[in-house]
């Protein structure tokens, strides 16, 4: 069988003499950690940042041009409460998202201390990232934008200025979809406005000039458009990968399977919490994953 790049290094990880745990500095206390995850990366926080004024924009057309001079107050009302309600829960699931630890593995824990607490048995082995000098979890990788290893990291997103691992997977998967549900909507009550400009006058179907009203809506619709596309393709890919229980990662480097086979249900119960229940929609609810194994680390 011929050896990949990964395999070799893999095998290299396994030996005791690679580990060097001398050579790590141990992590800091819990004490002393904030509780604030944030990735200082300027790409990220630039696409944090144009998401969320995207959002303010569509509601910006979708009030002032479409809602607020309409005629029908009911539909007005109505249309408006729900779009601001799905942009809300979407900017809240975007802001746990980037703000929550996606699962992070502690930084330089490859210390002798904590190898000896394993006790580890004659065949077993661990991997270490000599990167962050970390045990790695099984199904961990390491992030080299967060600069450090992930449980369960599916990818890093820019959007998110995050990655996207066993901890926020929830959150992610909310975002995408709260985003194709405004887009859908607003595109709809784009389609609408039009009809009703052409039957009425232009002038009385908004409060800025007719070229004015044409060019923000068009410019909703392709924002629209494409952040539908986007974002449902990525929301069945992230339902698909959370029903088939194998990350994004794993997918792409068809890494051999060596956890235990779940049922579908089980796997999104895992996901976003037990039992099933309407908090699965929130973003302000945390899922209770239980605490991690110490033995997710020995191989």
């Amino acid at each position: 069988m011929m050896i990949t790049p990964i395999h070799r290094f893999r095998d290299i990880e396994r030996r005791p003499e690679y580990l060097q745990p001398d050579k790590c500095v141990p992590p800091p206390s819990q004490s002393s950690l904030g509780t604030m995850w944030f990735i200082r990366d300027g790409c990220g926080i630039a696409c944090a940042v144009v998401t969320w004024m995207l959002v303010f924009y569509a509601d910006f057309v979708v009030l002032l041009v479409m809602l607020v001079p309409s005629r029908d107050y009911i539909y007005s009302v109505i249309n408006g409460i729900l779009f601001n309600i799905l942009a809300f829960l979407a900017l809240a699931s975007h802001f746990r998202a980037m703000l929550s630890d996606p699962g992070a593995v502690p930084k330089g824990n490859a210390t002798k201390e904590f190898i000896e607490s394993l006790q580890l048995k004659p065949g077993q082995v661990v991997y270490k990232c000599p990167k962050c000098c970390s045990i790695k979890p099984d199904r961990a990788h390491h992030c080299s934008v967060c600069k450090r290893c992930i449980r369960k990291m599916d990818h890093h997103c820019p959007w998110v200025n995050n990655c996207v691992g066993e901890n926020n997977q929830k959150y992610f998967v909310l975002f995408t979809m709260y985003i194709a549900l405004i887009s859908m909507h607003a595109l709809i009550m784009v389609g609408f406005h039009f009809l009703y400009c052409f039957e009425e006058d232009w002038t009385k179907c908004s409060s800025f000039s007719p070229p004015t009203t044409v060019i923000l809506l068009i410019l909703l619709c392709f924002e629209a458009l494409l952040f539908l596309i986007f974002t449902s393709v990525m929301f069945g890919t992230q339902v698909h990968s959370i029903c088939t229980d194998e990350t994004g990662i794993e997918q792409l480097k068809k890494e051999e399977r060596r956890w235990a086979k779940k049922t579908k249900w089980m796997n999104m119960k895992a996901v976003f919490g037990h039992p099933f229940s309407i908090a699965w929609l929130s973003p302000f609810a945390t899922p209770d994953q239980g605490k991690a194994d110490p033995y997710q680390y020995v191989v």
